[in-house]
Order: C-alpha cells, then structure tokens, then sequence
C-alpha cells in the first residue's frame, strides 16, 4: 500500500470504521485499530476475517 493509500485511509478512519462494524457485525475494535506502521497487519487481519482478497478488502473500503 503506497503513503497516498495510507493517508486515505487514516483521513477517514472513524468513519469507515464503524461502517464496517454496521456492515459486519462480528469485527470488533480490536480488529478495527488503526496504528501507524501496521496498516498492512490491520489489513491482513481483516481479510482474514472476512474471507477476501486485498483487492476485494480495498473494495470494500473504497465503496463504503
């Protein structure tokens, strides 16, 4: 993920966190903590429990 991607993210965080929570009930906060650095972590964590790819992860993020 390249610093532009990163800084989305981080811009709307709040945001698309609890859309996430609304959307799958079962992520939890700890799922959903952002720390810099870790976006990859916090990522694969949530592709695993979600059952998706990066690309379908990003997706998702992107269609919130």
């Amino acid at each position: 993920m390249n610093t532009k991607d990163v800084n989305d993210v981080r811009s709307t965080w709040n945001e698309q966190k609890a859309r996430l929570k609304e959307k799958f009930k079962f992520l939890t906060d700890g799922d959903l903590k952002f720390e810099d650095g870790k976006i990859e972590e916090m990522f694969k964590v949530l592709q695993t429990k979600l059952g998706k790819t990066k690309p379908e992860l990003t997706k998702i993020l992107a269609d919130l």
